[in-house]
């Protein structure tokens, strides 16, 4: 296996009004993984959220897991996905938006911020909303693989990514692929995993460099989600909520 194997530990921190998160990154370990700027898995109870706030040159995909989110922005849309669906939002020349939880003790789920290559930094901003019930879901006695972005998939971005959603029932050996010209991550958030006998627990991640493919064997009740772009090959710059 032609491979480099790198394993990173998601941050607990807080953003946005008390939200709680683990950030895998922007940290001090690692900045960005070209083409993503952040990737957060976030914990939101009712009495926090993501108040108005701006965002230019970049999209964003939030995946739920558990409870639901509500998007507002200032295009006019307003609207709530509930676990399992998706919102996405491409800033491009500036959005202003919110996301605050909904009434349930647990809105769990994912945001993933892709950079925008230059020449589309000024896209007009937009916004989508994908319903649980059109995610792609491919379901075996111990598998389950859901493709929030990727072949069948409605969810639209400017950049070449792949997003799946993968839960494993019993303990099996599961083949990753990731498609040539990609980078990827893995990142466990229920069970574990071991790749090449390294173990990957939950909040935490294994970066995958000029691979196509290998085998991880998961424990029983594991679950991940293993994302992958095509890099742009351009300087990310991170200015809080903009990506210039």
């Amino acid at each position: 296996m032609n491979a480099t194997l790198n394993i990173l530990k998601a941050t607990d921190t807080a953003d946005g009004d008390g939200a709680r998160i683990k950030r895998l990154f922007p940290a001090p370990e690692l900045m960005h993984y070209d083409p993503f700027v952040l990737l957060d898995e976030f914990f939101v109870d009712p009495t926090t959220g993501f108040p108005t706030h701006p965002h230019r040159g970049f999209e964003a995909v939030t995946y739920m897991l558990d409870g639901s989110f509500r998007h507002t922005d200032n295009l006019g849309n307003d609207s709530e996905v509930g676990a399992g669906g998706v919102q996405r939002f491409t800033a491009g020349s500036g959005l202003e938006h919110s996301e605050m939880p909904g009434p349930a003790d647990r809105n769990h789920g994912f945001q993933l911020w892709v950079n925008l290559p230059r020449h589309l930094k000024g896209l007009p901003p937009s916004y989508q909303q994908v319903n649980p019930a059109a995610i792609p879901e491919d379901r075996q006695d111990w598998l389950t693989v859901r493709t929030v972005v990727g072949p069948g998939s409605p969810v639209a971005l400017n950049t070449e990514v792949t997003y799946l959603d993968v839960r494993i029932e019993n303990s099996r050996a599961f083949p990753v692929w990731i498609p040539d010209g990609h980078r990827g991550i893995l990142y466990c958030y229920a069970g574990a995993f071991t790749a090449d006998g390294a173990p990957v627990r939950p909040g935490h991640a294994l970066f995958l460099e000029d691979m196509s493919s290998f085998t991880v064997r998961a424990a029983p009740s594991t679950r991940f989600v293993l994302i992958s772009g095509k890099p742009h090959g351009e300087p990310i710059r991170l200015h809080g909520p903009f990506v210039d």
